[in-house]
């Protein structure tokens, strides 16, 4: 995409400038992302991962075609231009299949990346760094970069059957785990400069090897290392920039790379803006603003049931705590709690799995009947005050209106407001 190349020649001239990347299949985080791009009057990059969306319809039931046209008509239904749409694709290969063997793994992750780039998606995260069933524990750079060479064989196929815009990639093997650490966090190592060298090389190898153009490897924009940034169920592990210097000055050297940063959910501004300065300037975003998401409607919960009294209320929270462990599967590999410390880690846990169970029959009947309650009567100032002081503000001063939709697309916008503001060029 232009306006990534864009951003990777404006650091390669010493101008710090970021891009975030929203990773979420849920239409009103999707849609607060586009609003917020709106009124910033900037491109939205919002990417899919392989979890979320493949050929097997993965947890949200959507195949790569269907989340773009999820996303396109939500930004046309709000007047956002659609071609100031970037669709990333995240964690592509075979993370959703690592129970297979490799070759099976392999198969399966070549047809999700045709469907990818042939349905319009212009980023791709080539991520191989995970093992398969008849796999060595770890994979050696050497195996991971000839598969990721593979699969971006399969994508420049696939942009040349449907053409437009070359997509561009983003590889590494220092990839952390998708949606969050599962263990007890308390310091990271980051990654040196010589194993980003490493991974490099062997992916320009690979690269060659696959028969693939250097013009191709141009558009290989990005590396995934670990900046030192992480976060586990209570835990954020925050960005120290002064232990990247030499990381980040590596990079500087390159003269079509930057940095993509993983797991940067719940940082502050000011290590946000550290990251982009220190060439991590695609910085991304998930379970940050679906946590978000759930803290505004547990708040409309509580203000539901005091407003309306129980009987007439939605019961969201509790109906979807018993969705949830009802159907253990998209937790139960996370959580090793029982009793009260499981019900606190369904609901409360920075890795926010609870995303996972918003679409589900119940839970969307619920929030149905929540926002009907609440929008067929309006709840007073006063508890608007106490439960979302900050939408209460906004209520006030005339931003926004007291409907759930918009209460909660506000306090997503929080989050949001942090990275746009971070990627601004050279903003202190």
């Amino acid at each position: 995409m232009n306006v990534i190349l864009d951003i990777v020649k404006q650091h390669k001239q010493g101008r710090a400038t970021g891009i975030y990347s929203v990773c979420s299949a849920h239409p009103l985080v999707i849609e607060a992302s586009l609003q917020h791009a709106l009124k910033q009057n900037t491109y939205a990059l919002i990417e899919a991962t392989s979890n979320q969306v493949n050929q097997d319809g993965g947890y949200t039931g959507m195949q790569p075609v269907d989340f773009r046209d999820l996303v396109l008509n939500i930004a046309k239904k709000m007047g956002f231009p659609c071609n100031k749409v970037i669709l990333g694709g995240d964690h592509l290969g075979p993370n959703c299949w690592q129970e297979m063997s490799a070759e099976q793994a392999m198969s399966k992750s070549k047809v999700l990346i045709a469907q990818y780039v042939e349905a319009g998606f212009k980023k791709i995260h080539l991520d191989c760094s995970m093992s398969c069933s008849d796999d060595p524990i770890p994979l050696t750079d050497e195996i991971v970069a000839k598969r990721a060479a593979t699969l971006c064989l399969v994508a420049e196929n696939s942009w040349k059957k449907v053409g437009g815009e070359a997509p561009v990639y983003v590889v590494g093997t220092e990839v952390p785990v998708p949606g969050g650490a599962t263990e007890d966090l308390n310091t990271l190592d980051v990654t040196s400069p010589d194993a980003a060298e490493t991974t490099i090389s062997a992916h320009r190898d690979a690269f060659i090897a696959q028969g693939l153009t250097n013009e191709t490897w141009q558009r290989v924009i990005a590396l995934v290392v670990q900046p030192g940034v992480e976060f586990d169920h209570y835990k954020v592990i925050d960005y120290k920039h002064e232990a990247t210097t030499e990381l980040s000055n590596f990079i500087v050297g390159q003269k079509h790379m930057i940095y993509e940063a993983h797991s940067t959910d719940y940082q502050t501004f000011t290590n946000l803006n550290h990251l982009v300065r220190d060439h991590f300037a695609i910085l991304k975003v998930g379970p940050g603003v679906t946590f978000a998401l759930r803290e505004a409607l547990w708040a409309l919960d509580l203000i539901e049931n005091e407003w309306l009294g129980k009987k007439q209320s939605s019961q969201l929270k509790m109906t979807m705590l018993n969705v949830m462990k009802e159907n253990p599967n998209y937790w139960e590999p996370y959580y090793n709690s029982t009793d009260n410390k499981l019900t606190l880690d369904l609901q409360y846990s920075l890795s926010d799995r609870i995303r996972y169970y918003w679409a589900h029959p119940l839970v969307v009947e619920a929030f149905k009947k929540l926002s009907t309650n609440l929008d067929n009567n309006p709840p007073p100032l006063t508890l608007l005050s106490l439960y979302l002081p900050q939408q209460y503000l906004a209520i006030r001063q005339g931003e926004i209106s007291a409907t759930v939709k918009e209460i909660i697309i506000h306090h997503i916008t929080i989050v949001l407001t942090q990275y746009s503001d971070a990627c601004m060029a050279d903003n202190t």
